[in-house]
């Protein structure tokens, strides 16, 4: 696959044989991915693609190459259990990107090595759903900073071993960016670019197969634009415009785009929307075939200009699908190199609602093992709502009926369900359904709002330790752990975003409230707040998972059926020894048969969280309400001969 487009770009001879040794390296299986997708097209989209590879790649900075050499020493990078994520909004953090960088300390200060910035490119003016109506890719937010702002921030990130992702929306763009402006100007290249019909015909046909993401403020797929005098196909809001992936040009300009984000010091690009790229008539127009086949061009493509840079899926799709953005079959290992595993997000809320695992187990033990060389990134809380992704298969393989557990979880965590704790929203209710998402931040969910307004310091007990426990899980099930901004003091709901025009009409904005810089500030005064206990325990169970080389990402957490349905176990087989974890999902304790863990960790363990050697061999151990015990298996030394 080695070609001449080098010569003319890339001067330096050293770095010509690099580009055409990763060219040889990734070029076939790049054209098998584009042939599957244009067919008799590709072989020409393959020989333009590489003029754009070179250019991108002489474009790159030393300090970058530097980094894609040190990463390819270094592949696991992303897997290592020092891999701590936060997730914010730049204007939430602290106003701009400059004034993010100024916060810096508190964030090396956490452990975090992984920083997702949430959308900071250059969205339309007003509705942008919330920021992922891109106007402009390679321009950032004018009220955040410029792109030199962004380089800058970048290289200091860098300094500390902070990896900085960012989103880019694959799916659409708003219908201010250039593309769809010259499409309604007239440039036949640029109406291509967009899924536009000039009447109902072919749009309804679609429509009796697809689903509506937004029932409530944006029904149907489909809009009507006067100035391009047609149906376009509009997936998420009138305002955002789906992108026709078949055009080879568009492929070329989001590698384009990829490659520029990447030269700018992105570490790893969050593919937005990307299960939704390709459309196809009696489908739901999710999860095609092709969005792989698309995926793993475009990495080998960004492997031969800058294999520092990593892809994360942002699909929000059921276990029977997400694995494919991992890699299945021939795809293994070669689309994303990380994806959300949504699914473990929804049972953990699932089991602390309803103090039961069975759910948790069924679901867990249905996911096939991912590639070894990808990472799961493992949450609870993010910037959107929670979605009951709970099939009825699953429920009904753990006694439940699916549509009625639904329903619980949405009254529980909307605070309608008697005796509930939690003090969420609903968004986006669909009466023909019944579906309710919901939104709220990860304290108001787990009791803390409500503890705080009773003025119950039992109940704020048990909120501040249903907080840890699924952050434990988190931490604990292999992945990058995702922080969101503000969690980790225990923030709450804020209401405030109903007074913005800008969010009234989403309730999401309660969960994504600005920094409370004085509640740092208190955390660290009072260690006895509420705050001061969220923060000292998170950074307790960080520091001891840095290091735990069990918890590396390469290594799946297996699910121990359990005695009790009240507690979830996990089992991980490391090279350095056997790892139990126990989690108590209820406020009681619980007497735990040891027998399972004398049989995989033997009569004695150390006990990470608390430090503690626990003794195995009595009948019974018992589990404290909300604790979170990791158990390793002693290792004895082999004995050393002269």
């Amino acid at each position: 696959m080695t070609a001449d487009v080098t010569s003319p770009i890339i001067t330096d001879p050293r770095e010509s044989a690099t580009f055409d040794l990763r060219l040889d390296r990734y070029g076939a299986d790049i054209l098998k991915s584009l042939t599957a997708v244009y067919g008799d097209r590709a072989p020409d989209l393959f020989e333009r693609m590489k003029s754009h590879l070179a250019e991108a790649f002489a474009n790159r900075g030393p300090l970058l190459k530097r980094l894609d050499e040190a990463r390819l020493l270094a592949p696991d990078w992303l897997q290592t259990p020092d891999m701590i994520g936060y997730v914010t909004y730049a204007d939430r953090f602290n106003g701009t990107l400059n004034g993010l960088g100024e916060k810096l300390d508190y964030l090396s200060g956490l452990g975090v090595k992984y920083l997702h910035l949430m959308p900071a490119l250059k969205p339309r003016e007003g509705e942008s759903d919330g920021g992922y109506a891109v106007q402009n890719y390679r321009e950032i937010r004018p009220d955040l900073g410029t792109m030199d702002d962004l380089a800058r921030l970048t290289g200091s990130l860098r300094e500390r071993g902070i990896s900085l992702v960012m989103d880019l929306v694959l799916n659409h763009v708003a219908q201010e960016h250039e593309w769809a402006e010259r499409a309604r100007a007239g440039e036949r290249k640029y109406r291509d670019y967009f899924y536009i019909y000039p009447d109902r015909t072919i749009p309804d046909q679609y429509e009796e197969a697809l689903p509506e993401v937004f029932p409530d403020f944006a029904p149907g797929n489909f809009t009507w634009d006067d100035d391009i005098n047609g149906w376009v196909w509009t997936t998420f809001n009138s305002y955002q415009w789906d992108v026709n992936w078949t055009n080879p040009d568009v492929f070329l300009e989001y590698l384009d785009i990829i490659c520029f984000l990447a030269n700018q010091g992105v570490e790893v690009i969050r593919l937005d929307a990307i299960a939704f790229i390709w459309k196809r008539m009696g489908t739901s127009s999710q999860n095609q075939p092709e969005v792989h086949h698309l995926t793993e061009a475009l990495r080998g493509a960004l492997r031969i200009v800058a294999p520092a840079v990593a892809f994360k899926a942002e699909a929000i799709v059921g276990p029977s699908d997400l694995i494919y953005y991992l890699g299945v079959g021939s795809h293994y290992g070669k689309v994303s190199d990380m994806a959300y595993h949504n699914g473990l997000m929804v049972q953990l809320w699932s089991a602390l609602a309803s103090r039961d695992t069975r759910l948790t187990e069924v679901a867990l033990s249905a996911f096939r093992a991912k590639p070894t060389s990808t990472t799961w990134g493992t949450y609870a809380r993010c910037h959107d709502d929670i979605g009951w992704a709970i099939s009825d298969e699953d429920a009904a393989d753990a006694q439940l009926d699916g549509y009625s557990h639904r329903v619980f979880l949405s009254d529980f965590y909307s605070g309608e369900y008697p005796g509930s704790f939690a003090k969420g929203l609903v968004f986006q209710f669909n009466p023909v359904t019944n579906d309710r998402r919901i939104s709220g931040t990860f304290a108001s969910l787990t009791g803390l709002e409500q503890a705080l307004e009773l003025g119950d310091g039992n109940r704020v007990d048990d909120a501040i330790d249903r907080i840890l426990l699924l952050h434990a899980v988190m931490f604990g099930f292999g992945g990058v752990p995702l922080l969101y901004m503000g969690d980790e003091l225990g923030m709450l709901n804020d209401y405030g975003y109903a007074d913005d025009p800008d969010h009234a009409s989403d309730n999401r904005w309660a969960h994504r409230p600005k920094m409370d810089w004085d509640l740092v500030q208190q955390a660290a005064d009072d260690p006895s707040s509420p705050a001061g206990r969220i923060s000292a325990r998170l950074r307790h169970l960080i520091e001891v998972r840095k290091h735990t080389p069990h918890l590396h990402a390469s290594i799946e957490s297996h699910v121990v059926p359990s005695p009790d349905s009240r507690l979830l176990l996990l089992h991980r087989s490391h090279p350095e020894g056997e790892m139990m974890q126990i989690y108590n999902f209820s406020e009681h304790p619980v007497n735990l048969d040891c027998s399972a863990l004398r049989f995989t960790l033997g009569s004695e363990a150390k006990e990470l969280i608390s430090g503690y050697d626990y003794d195995l061999s009595p009948w019974t151990l018992t589990v404290q309400p909300y604790q979170a015990l990791w158990l390793l298996e002693k290792v004895v030394p082999p004995t050393m001969h002269p």
